[in-house]
């Protein structure tokens, strides 16, 4: 009989470092509690510490091993501050999710320059800096894997939004140019852009009668996305499973975006 040796997991992310950025609710914590149900340490990042604890505090009472570590994503230091934190306790970084992000809703006509300023800096210039950042420390082993959230509205003009939607598209182009300048040092870079999803942030839109019903009649999967959703793609576009994917968008959004000609009417077929 043939002696079979044992197997990885599928995802291969076992003792990982993977650090997440605005884990402390929503889809960030949902991320970094699949990284660790795979395997990986996490580093759990966000400007609310008590929400990073929690997240860190579920992970550690799961039998996994994180790190709670309060961030802004928009301040050079404090992300320093962080990647060494996170550095002297976990080790190098080996994945990097890009997930804190900001709504700072108004019509463009009166949007405040201050609220355009910050929607820009932290989902946009957030990613920037911590991707600059945590590669210093995927170089010297060679690999690495950046996966940067977007959302549909990167490339479906959200009115009323300010700059969301804006700098939704431009983590798109950042996480190209990163593929295109970094690939040849073994990082990739990618995005996961989800649609509709369920989270503390958005709660209140669905909470509003018959509105989760007709929302879901427009998604060929029949029902809104959920955080762990999500987190299943960035796992995969973490993994070494994607290990010849680089520079490209995964949209997870349960066929939404796929639905604009049956949503109109029609009557001869």
């Amino acid at each position: 009989m043939i002696q079979r040796a044992a197997s990885p997991s599928f995802l291969g992310l076992d003792d990982r470092t993977a650090v997440v950025t605005g884990g402390g609710s929503g889809i960030g914590r949902a991320i970094a509690l699949a990284f660790a149900a795979a395997g990986a340490q996490v580093a759990v990042l966000d400007r609310n510490r008590e929400g990073a604890l929690d997240t860190a505090a579920a992970i550690e009472q799961a039998g996994g091993r994180a790190l709670a570590l309060a961030c802004d994503v928009s301040d050079a230091a404090s992300v320093s501050a962080a990647a060494e934190a996170s550095l002297d306790t976990l080790g190098p970084c080996d994945i990097l999710v890009n997930n804190a992000g900001i709504i700072r809703p108004g019509a463009l006509e009166t949007l405040p320059a201050a609220d355009w300023n910050a929607a820009l800096a932290v989902n946009l210039g957030g990613c920037f800096l911590c991707s600059q950042t945590f590669a210093h420390q995927m170089r010297p082993k060679g690999r690495g894997a950046l996966v940067h959230i977007a959302s549909i509205s990167a490339e479906n003009a959200t009115a009323g939004a300010g700059a969301y939607s804006v700098a939704k598209a431009g983590i798109v182009m950042l996480s190209q140019q990163l593929a295109v300048e970094w690939g040849a040092q073994g990082i990739r870079s990618n995005v996961v852009s989800p649609g509709m999803t369920l989270t503390p942030l958005t709660q209140a839109r669905y909470e509003m009668p018959g509105r989760t019903e007709r929302m879901s009649q427009a998604i060929p999967a029949g029902r809104i996305g959920r955080p762990q959703d999500i987190a299943e793609a960035v796992l995969f576009l973490a993994s070494d499973r994607s290990a010849y994917i680089n520079g490209q968008q995964l949209v997870v959004d349960g066929g939404f975006t796929r639905m604009l000609m049956s949503l109109l009417p029609r009557g001869d077929y």
